[in-house]
C-alpha cells in the first residue's frame, strides 16, 4: 500500500503541473526539464497512485476522474508550500527566469499583449510571455487549473476563490476606412447614419455583442454583413466598401494605428464596459505576480482611452 513517504515534492510538482497543462511536452517546457524525465515521473505517479491520471481523449489527454478530483485540492497545497517556503524572498524582475502565463480576449489581446512584452524585454529579460486568447469562462478555467496566472478582460460575479480589480472603463468608437461616405463633409454623421451601413462584428462563439447587447436596450439594432471570432479578418473586411466596425477604444485605437482607419465616437450614449484583472487566491501574495499585476495595469492606464 502506497505511504505518503513513497511521494517526494518534486514529484507532486509535476503531478501539479501535468494535470494543468494536459500535456506532458508542454509540462516539461514549463518545469524546465526533458520531455523524457517528465514522462519517467507520470509513470511513477501512475504506479504509486494506482490511476492513469491523463488517458487518450479525441483531441488529445483528458483527466481521469481521480485526477479531476486531485487538480483543484494539489494546486492550493502546492501554492501553500511555495508560499510557506519563499513567501519571504525579493522579487527582482532583472534577474527573475521562467514564463509568465496570461489571458486577454481578441480585443484586449493587440493594445496589451505587445506593450507587455516589450515592459518584460526592457525590465525582466530572462522572462518569457505566454499569452492565450480566452474569453472570460475558458479565461477562469485557464485561471483554476493554473495554466495562466492572471486573467485580463470583463468579469463579474466570480466565483471565491478568484479575485479581480477593475483597471479601466471603456467607452466604444466607430471605425471606418478613409474615404468613408460618412467622413464626407456634407454626411450626417448621427446614430441614423451609422446603423444605415453594414457592420463588421467580433463575437467569440458568433454570440451577440457586448455592443448589440447595449443597442437592444435602446430599442435599435444593426445589419450585420460578417461576423466574425477575431480581430485578425477586421481589416480585410473595413479596407473595402462601405462597412463599419464599432468597437471598445482600445481596441480601435489599436486598429486605426496599425492600419490606418478613422475612428469616431459612436453619436450616442451605449455605457461602457469594465475591463478588470482576474486572478486565483492562491496567487494573491506572490511577488512575482504581484509584479505581472503592477505591470499590465501601468499598461493598461497608458493606454487609457481617450476622445478621439
Amino acid at each position: 500500500m502506497m505511504s505518503f513517504g513513497d511521494i517526494d515534492l518534486k514529484l507532486l510538482k509535476v503531478l501539479h503541473v501535468v494535470l494543468s497543462e494536459r500535456s506532458v511536452t508542454r509540462a516539461s517546457e514549463r518545469l524546465g526539464r526533458s520531455q523524457p524525465a517528465v514522462s519517467n515521473a507520470l509513470r511513477r505517479l501512475r504506479d504509486l497512485l494506482g490511476d492513469e491520471l491523463l488517458v487518450r481523449g479525441p483531441n488529445g489527454l483528458v483527466l481521469t476522474p481521480r485526477a479531476q478530483a486531485l487538480e483543484r485540492p494539489l494546486g492550493e497545497a502546492m501554492a501553500l508550500v511555495e508560499g510557506c517556503l519563499f513567501d519571504g524572498d525579493r522579487f527582482d524582475p532583472a534577474d527573475a527566469s521562467g514564463v509568465f502565463r496570461i489571458s486577454a480576449p481578441d480585443r484586449l489581446s493587440v493594445p496589451v499583449v505587445p506593450s507587455l512584452l516589450d515592459r518584460l524585454q526592457r525590465f525582466a529579460p530572462r522572462l518569457r510571455l505566454h499569452a492565450v486568447t480566452a474569453d472570460r469562462n475558458y479565461a477562469l478555467e485557464l485561471l483554476d487549473r493554473d495554466v495562466v496566472e492572471l486573467a485580463v478582460g470583463t468579469f463579474a460575479k466570480l466565483p471565491h476563490h478568484f479575485n479581480s480589480e477593475t483597471i479601466v472603463q471603456e467607452g466604444f468608437l466607430c471605425v471606418v476606412r478613409k474615404g468613408h461616405p460618412l467622413l464626407k463633409p456634407q454626411a450626417h454623421f448621427d446614430m441614423a447614419a451609422v446603423l444605415s451601413y453594414p457592420h463588421v462584428v467580433v463575437s467569440a462563439a458568433g454570440r451577440d455583442s457586448f455592443f448589440d447587447d447595449l443597442l437592444e436596450g435602446h430599442g435599435l439594432s444593426r445589419n450585420i454583413l460578417a461576423r466574425v471570432t477575431t480581430f485578425n479578418a477586421v481589416p480585410h473586411l473595413l479596407m473595402q466598401g462601405e462597412a463599419i466596425g464599432i468597437f471598445t477604444k482600445l481596441a480601435s485605437q489599436a486598429l486605426a494605428a496599425s492600419f490606418g482607419f478613422v475612428t469616431r465616437p459612436v453619436p450616442m450614449d451605449v455605457g461602457r464596459i469594465a475591463t478588470a484583472l482576474a486572478w486565483h487566491v492562491r496567487n494573491e501574495q506572490d511577488k512575482k505576480h504581484i509584479w505581472l499585476r503592477q505591470e499590465v495595469k501601468a499598461i493598461c492606464h497608458g493606454l487609457k482611452p481617450t476622445e478621439t
